[in-house]
């Protein structure tokens, strides 16, 4: 009923555009995302780069007065801050996921999102237990992954840095969700905040940005510069800068376009379609960077994607109530 009302607060042709511009954004954005990363070998500092951008374009929205500036104090920073350390490690797990291994093979592990979710919400207090029959799903959410990896004639053949990437950001996606949702939930119903979902995302995207320069830093800061040496020689600095700005103009605008989706709609929608962009980037990528897609990868990959669906629909089913 919930998400009955919340479709009806925006026109489904605007719920459609949204979901249009949102998958295309995700989509670009994973291509120049893996060409900055083809290029350049600093993958945090592409990370943290892409969340500059994002930062610049609130920055001026803000400034210009085309969108109202967010009035919080220090509390609500200190609140919103791990959520934005999450963020980061989501964001920049995402990005070296893909960088050291297919966009596809990345695509398919983080469709395991709702395996870390469900620990999280078990793990982390307040509990969110799910119905059962949402735990059952998580079965062949797992299995694909495990099938996806294994290679005809070779056994099991994983990437084992861009399963450990994706890993990362699943679980930190999974406890930037949990932890998320009641902090910005209370400062979205004050007015006098200016925090609705847009300016929720720039919000987070700059502290995600803060939480980020200090993994460059410590990551990357010796062989930065060397690394960028060698990338303009070989591909010249005109061609890096235009992925890495493109890779972040495009992540700011699809997640603007989620974000401003998941407002109207249930989390059953914003799930479903979630796990839905997965196949068309996985398509994608396949054909722009002609990653090949073995038959255990293809099976896997529907097993995967398609417990997912299973997952987001079963997870939300409200228990039968009992007949007196």
């Amino acid at each position: 009923m919930a998400e009955k009302k919340a479709q009806e607060a925006a026109p489904t042709s605007q719920l459609v555009a949204l979901v249009v511009l949102w998958y295309t954004g995700n989509v670009f954005y994973n291509i120049y995302n893996k060409r900055a990363a083809n290029l350049l070998h600093a993958h945090w500092f592409i990370s943290g780069a892409q969340l500059v951008v994002g930062m610049v374009i609130s920055l001026f929205l803000w400034g210009t007065g085309i969108r109202k500036t967010p009035n919080l104090n220090a509390a609500d920073y200190t609140a919103l801050f791990p959520i934005g350390m999450f963020a980061c490690l989501a964001h920049g797990g995402s990005v070296l996921a893909s960088a050291v291994g297919a966009v596809s093979f990345a695509q398919i592990v983080k469709a395991c999102e709702p395996a870390f979710a469900a620990i999280v919400g078990i793990v982390v207090p307040p509990s969110d237990i799910k119905p059962m029959l949402a735990y059952f799903m998580l079965i062949p959410i797992v299995g694909g992954v495990c099938l996806a990896c294994v290679k005809e004639g070779k056994g099991v053949d994983i990437n084992v840095q861009a399963f450990m990437f994706a890993s990362m950001a699943n679980a930190a996606a999974a406890l930037k969700g949990k932890l998320g949702s009641s902090v910005t939930k209370a400062l979205k119903s004050d007015p006098k905040k200016n925090m609705n979902a847009s300016n929720v995302y720039g919000v987070m995207n700059i502290l995600s940005l803060c939480c980020t320069i200090p993994l460059v830093i410590v990551n990357e800061g010796a062989t930065l510069s060397d690394e960028w040496d060698k990338a303009v020689a070989l591909h010249g600095s005109t061609e890096i800068w235009k992925n890495i700005f493109l890779s972040g103009l495009f992540f700011y605008f699809y997640n603007e376009c989620a974000f401003a989706f998941t407002s109207h709609v249930g989390a059953v929608t914003s799930s479903v379609l979630n796990t839905a962009k997965r196949v068309i980037i996985i398509i994608v990528s396949s054909i722009v960077f002609q990653e090949v897609m073995e038959r255990n990868t293809v099976i896997g990959s529907a097993i995967c994607i398609s417990g997912t669906f299973a997952y987001s629909i079963a997870s939300k089913m409200k228990p039968k109530a009992k007949k007196e």
